[in-house]
């Protein structure tokens, strides 16, 4: 009789462990099929590669109907032994699909006229799998099917990050144990570490932890005060901005209230505009799209469309145009059909910047506290700066770093890259600062050699090279 008990024991047993193989190879069928929707056979005008390419949406909320679209494009070689790399443009309410995948670090540049597409030889994806993401929802091809729902925020963007994280690796399972790493630029100063602190509050309370491993963010948008008292130095000390100006602007300019600023400051910014001249503020050393442009929507600011959080956007590099041979392209049906992307046929045209649709409602007036909480919870952390831009400028992340009070490993020196200095670095306990000598507001444009090189610095974890 024991003998027959313990035998019907075995056989429930075996059968349950046949229901959950069977579930699980189900569950994977599935999520296979739905990657396998999403594979970009090739985009119009694409030379060959050789790396596997995927875009399309997630949803973050079923309710209202809101939606990110995502591009990856895998690492040229071994794949599989890559880490995860997702990018964030700022704005907020500029694409990444426009500029991280296009101009800056994705695998392709657009042609003049978007006509096509060129191989990028120093894009990221030589050295990882880069994810590219359209966010808060308005921006790009993402979208919500209710269409009063275009209010959002600091909050509401990381916690929706957050979801699309959750439901994209279930999609894409094979990334759930890879290393995760979140870049950006500009106003992703704040999506990024945000969203970290996102995942690292889900991580404490989960037995999956999402495997997050370091953030790195350049030219980015830290603390409100520091960041518009930086760059009126800039100004200042790159002599754009009279010495009168700057003094009236430090004096009768409250950085202590956010977006409070009275008739006099406003007055005073609007002198420091017409100082400054019809120039390129994204890279003051480049010229300006001589051609037709079209402006994104701007945001309440201090200094008409110069003021560090705008964004207003001009481009920086050896072709100021590129912007508009975006928004040619990815307007184009057959690029569109491709992509995978408008498949709820949007009723507006894809724009670089949300061009007004994006309501900002809310706003951190600084993410450093987050940094400690970044720095304590053990995350890999590097800032970096190109040193040609205006809108957050290199001095105004030296201030803001100030502020956290860190101890130094390896004091300020010149790192290289063909025997040429490429910039300055310091490295503290808990996070690396670095600048790109030259380099503007979007850093690969203009030193795309040199932005590879801190990336893959960043990955291994070791300084940056001496001559």
């Amino acid at each position: 009789m024991a003998g027959d008990k313990k035998k019907k024991i075995l056989l429930v047993a075996m059968a349950y462990y046949l229901f959950l193989v069977v579930s699980a190879a189900s569950s994977s069928l599935k999520v296979g099929k739905e990657e396998e929707a999403d594979r970009i056979i090739e985009l119009p005008g694409q030379p060959k590669v050789s790396f596997q390419q995927y875009s399309g949406y997630i949803t973050v909320d079923k309710e209202f109907g809101r939606a990110l679209f995502y591009w990856l494009t895998e690492a040229v070689h071994q794949p599989e032994s890559k880490p995860l790399t997702i990018w964030f443009n700022g704005g907020p309410g500029c694409s990444s699909v426009a500029f991280g995948a296009s101009e800056e670090i994705g695998p392709f540049n657009i042609k003049e006229n978007g006509t096509g597409l060129n191989l990028n030889k120093f894009s990221w994806n030589t050295v990882a799998n880069l994810l590219f993401l359209e966010s808060p929802v308005g921006v790009g091809f993402s979208y919500t099917n209710t269409t009063d729902d275009l209010e959002s925020g600091d909050e509401r963007t990381a916690k929706e990050a957050l979801e699309f994280i959750h439901r994209w690796l279930d999609r894409f399972p094979r990334y759930k144990q890879r290393d995760i790493y979140l870049t950006g630029e500009s106003y992703a100063g704040h999506f990024v570490p945000q969203l970290a602190k996102e995942i690292m509050t889900y991580n404490s309370n989960t037995k999956f932890p999402i495997n997050l491993k370091g953030i790195m963010v350049g030219n980015a948008a830290m603390d409100y005060y520091y960041d518009n008292i930086g760059t009126i130095d800039y100004w200042w000390s790159h002599a754009m901005i009279s010495d009168e100006t700057r003094t009236k602007m430090l004096n009768k300019c409250d950085f202590s209230q956010q977006y409070n600023f009275s008739k006099e400051c406003e007055s005073i910014g609007n002198i420091a505009n017409n100082e400054m001249g019809n120039i390129n503020y994204y890279n003051i050393y480049v010229p300006k799209c001589d051609k037709s442009y079209r402006i994104g929507a701007t945001r309440r600011n201090l200094l008409s469309l110069h003021q560090p959080f705008s964004i207003f956007r001009r481009l920086s590099g050896y072709d100021p145009c590129r912007e508009q041979y975006a928004e040619i392209y990815y307007n184009r049906p057959d690029v569109q059909q491709a992509l995978h992307a408008n498949t709820t046929k949007i009723p507006y045209n894809w724009t670089p910047c949300s061009k007004g649709r994006l309501s900002w409602v809310e706003e951190a007036f600084s993410i450093l506290p987050i940094y400690k909480e970044m720095i304590a919870g053990g995350l890999k952390i590097w800032v970096f700066s190109g040193d040609a831009d205006s809108v957050v400028p290199v001095t105004a992340t030296k201030y803001s770093l100030a502020q956290l009070n860190l101890t130094t490993k390896m004091p300020w020196y010149p790192w290289y890259v063909d025997n040429q200095v490429a910039g300055w670095t310091q490295v503290y306990e808990g996070l690396t600062f670095a600048t790109v000598r030259g380099a503007g507001h979007e850093v690969p444009i203009v030193k795309p050699k040199q932005a590879l090189e801190l990336f893959k610095s960043f990955l291994s974890g070791t300084p940056l090279p001496k001559l």
